[in-house]
């Protein structure tokens, strides 16, 4: 577990399934990550995929929730996905972030990301970690960079153009 100022950040159990759902459900909130919103099915198999990745790697995706209320706020991580960009991409772990709608603009994305990037640091040390993020997502680029990120070349993914992102220790 992760505790910041204003956050908990917890491995992704079965218990917060219904919230993601809500969250990846919404059109405005998987605008920039999939052509249209998740069916039950997928967000299931994103819970499964996301819990696996903790006994696989012994990192993954964290559940984030507000730490004054319990409030769902949504999900970020590091972790392997497996997307077939390249030996410059896939080898290494990947950020990850998306927050449910009614928490976007307070700050929380930059926030847990920048929490769960200094757990790794102390926990798997990486030299390297990348991400990827719609051209058109202002709101995570901005994210990215405050982390460090920087572009390192465009590819596509499931018909989408992203930019592919890189971050050194």
């Amino acid at each position: 577990m992760i505790t910041t100022t204003r956050l908990i950040l917890a491995p992704v159990t079965l218990d917060d399934f219904e919230e993601s759902y809500a969250m990846t459900a919404d059109p405005e909130t998987t605008a920039y990550i999939s052509a249209k919103p998740f069916t039950r099915e997928e967000t299931w198999g994103r819970t499964l995929r996301n819990i696996g990745h903790w006994a696989a790697f012994g990192y993954g995706i964290f559940t984030v929730r507000e730490r004054s209320t319990g409030a769902y706020v949504g999900e970020t991580g590091l972790a392997h996905f497996a997307r077939g960009l390249g030996e410059a991409f896939d080898p290494f772990p990947e950020g990850a972030w998306v927050l449910a709608r009614q928490t976007h603009g307070k700050g929380y994305a930059t926030e847990a990301v920048l929490a769960v990037h200094g757990w790794m640091a102390g926990h798997k040390p990486t030299p390297r970690t990348v991400c990827i993020i719609d051209p058109d997502n202002a709101p995570s680029l901005r994210v990215a960079g405050k982390l460090g990120y920087r572009p390192f070349g465009q590819t596509e993914y499931r018909a989408k153009t992203v930019i592919m992102l890189v971050r050194r220790a």
